[in-house]
């Protein structure tokens, strides 16, 4: 039986690396609520990122939340359909209403030519999503925020280590959220992150995160429960020490696609930005027409033991947990990428003849594919 490779995969410290990180734990018994492993991965994530201000929490999905419910919003907040679900349910849970800006078609991120007409008087903020490590036209949205005075808080879990002319990510909006999944190019097995430079911020996030707890016996605000543990601060103080290499790793199966797919006419490649460092966190391909050629290629892969997958398919606007809320059709650009869209595998220890081996099927299904039309219409 072929191994199955799958779009991501995690990395993973060496087994001695964090059995040594972790054997203090043993000794304080200290797990969770901000020991000594929370307070030192914060540090090094805070130099890692350039940032002033970092809040560790449970999960990517939950950093986001928080970071929301921290700016006290009410009101409509401008976004994208085509993200994770995760995007779109923390608005709605924050009990704000999301509007839908289409994508552009250039890097598939929030088109900020569209924002404006969205707004009205209900509008309270902007929560674009830097989507496969592309970076959103932050100058440009900055820009609309102070014109309009609207808090921007970016879904940065595609983006860690990102830069934009030397800056890193995180110091964009009022507020960035990270996921530190085990499936993103960093991560902590499960985990989350808010950079800011906001010192109430701070404070805030620190009772969302706390059950609101001020004191030995003071509970001065309603929180939740979203605290990173131990073990996954000492799981991210190990792959922080080696993010660089794998980030390297990631870019060199990165380069194989390109150099493999560049050219073939029945697929777009997303093209680098100018002055962006990228993490090369996915590897999108879009299939041109309107044959059903993206399912047709992912079945084939599927058929080999690779799992693509369709990020993202559907649109959010399309869950039947949203049902007759949205309409899809207002975003006509996310909607018809959503259809045509297949992300490939990309993970670090993907080694380069499988990705030869994937480029070869995807190319080969492309032509059969094609031949199959052709024969159908009589040509």
């Amino acid at each position: 039986m072929k191994e199955q490779i799958n779009v991501t995969r995690s990395s993973m410290p060496e087994f001695e690396e964090y059995m040594a990180e972790i054997k203090e734990l043993w000794d304080t018994h200290w797990l969770t609520n901000m020991g000594v492993k929370h307070k030192e991965f914060a540090k090094c994530l805070r130099n890692y990122l350039n940032v002033e201000m970092v809040t560790l929490l449970a999960n990517g999905h939950l950093a986001l939340e928080c970071a929301i419910a921290a700016f006290d919003l009410q009101g409509e907040v401008i976004t994208t359909p085509f993200t994770f679900a995760s995007t779109t349910h923390a608005i709605v849970r924050n009990g704000l209403k999301p509007v839908f800006c289409d994508i552009n078609e250039n890097d598939y991120n929030i088109d900020v030519k569209k924002i404006e007409g969205l707004i009205t008087e209900k509008t309270c903020a902007i929560v674009p999503v830097h989507l496969y490590g592309n970076v959103c036209d932050v100058e440009t949205i900055e820009k609309i925020a102070q014109k309009y005075k609207l808090k921007v808080i970016y879904d940065a879990a595609h983006a860690f280590g990102v830069t934009v002319n030397g800056i890193g990510i995180g110091n964009f909006g009022d507020a960035s959220t990270f996921s530190f999944h085990a499936t993103k190019v960093f991560n902590t097995i499960e985990g989350g992150a808010v950079t800011y430079n906001n010192e109430e911020l701070k404070k805030t996030l620190y009772f969302l995160k706390n059950f609101g707890i001020t004191g030995p016996e003071s509970v001065e605000f309603v929180g939740g429960n979203a605290k990173m543990n131990e073990f996954q601060a000492a799981m991210g103080i190990c792959n922080l020490r080696h993010i660089d290499a794998e980030i390297a790793r990631r870019q060199t199966v990165f380069n194989r696609y390109r150099e493999n797919l560049e050219g073939n006419k029945g697929i777009k490649l997303l093209q680098p930005q100018p002055a962006v460092k990228s993490n090369y966190a996915y590897f999108p391909i879009v299939f041109y027409g309107k044959s059903n050629l993206r399912n047709y290629v992912f079945d084939e892969l599927e058929k080999n033991q690779i799992i693509p997958r369709k990020y993202f398919y559907p649109l959010t606007t399309d869950y039947e947990c949203y049902a007759n809320r949205f309409n899809s059709n207002l975003t006509p650009i996310a909607k018809d990428i959503a259809d045509r869209v297949l992300t490939l595998p990309l993970y670090a220890d993907l080694e380069l003849r499988q990705v030869d081996q994937i480029c070869s099927i995807v190319e080969k299904s492309i032509i059969n594919k094609t031949i199959l039309i052709n024969k159908k219409q009589g040509n």
